[in-house]
């Protein structure tokens, strides 16, 4: 059985470390469980998404769930999340941004760089990349850099843009918005340590009493 522990908070943890389970076997049901749960939470969070006028790609909250993904199960789990996302998409599940699937989309560059992103921000957080404001804001940069780096040339390719134009319809109408999910992020992933630290410190507190 897993269960929730503030015990492992060393710098080399991240938030999904802390679902401690009993056993090698129940860690691997509880790996698969957050692998296939950060799929899900990316695909539902794909629907959230408003057409951007002269770009065939939406703003949507898929990209801020893959991060948050990454940050919270660590590179390796973050990755196998997002493939298996990308995985059952291509095979037909409608769950990439506005409810399309396969590969031929445009768009199809940027679930790849999501992939990617939750690596690189996986292996931040365990660093301490997602333990602090400051640290949150620039994980997160990291991983909209590396999405946009896959994403806006693969665009410019799918449908025969220049670069400029890519950079046009697929970077520069989404600034504002990431701006935004950095500062949620900023808000969120260092207050879900605080809370467990702060968890672990009174459970600490009731067993030393």
């Amino acid at each position: 059985m897993s269960t929730v522990t503030a015990s492992t908070t060393r710098t080399d943890s991240v938030l999904a470390d802390l679902l401690h389970a009993s056993t090698s076997g129940r860690a691997r049901v509880r790996d698969a469980a957050l692998i296939v749960g950060g799929a899900a939470l990316t695909g539902i969070a794909a629907q959230i998404a408003v057409p951007v006028p002269g770009s065939p790609v939406p703003v949507t909250g898929q990209t801020f769930a893959a991060l948050l993904v990454g940050a919270s199960l660590g590179a390796g789990r973050g990755l196998l999340s997002l493939l298996v996302y990308a995985l059952v998409g291509m095979a037909g599940m409608p769950w990439f941004a506005e409810g399309a699937s396969g590969a031929a989309a445009p768009s199809f560059g940027y679930v790849i760089g999501m992939m990617l992103a939750a690596t690189a921000v996986g292996a931040l957080a365990r660093r301490g990349g997602d333990r602090g404001m400051l640290r949150t804001v620039g994980t997160m940069a990291v991983g909209s850099a590396i999405i946009y780096a896959i994403g806006v040339p693969y665009l410019a390719l799918a449908a025969d843009m220049s670069l400029t134009e890519a950079v046009a319809a697929g970077l520069t109408p989404f600034l504002l918005g990431d701006a935004l999910k950095a500062a949620l992020a900023m808000g969120l992933l260092p207050a879900a340590w605080h809370v467990l630290n702060r968890s672990g410190a009174d459970s600490a507190d009731r067993s030393g009493s």
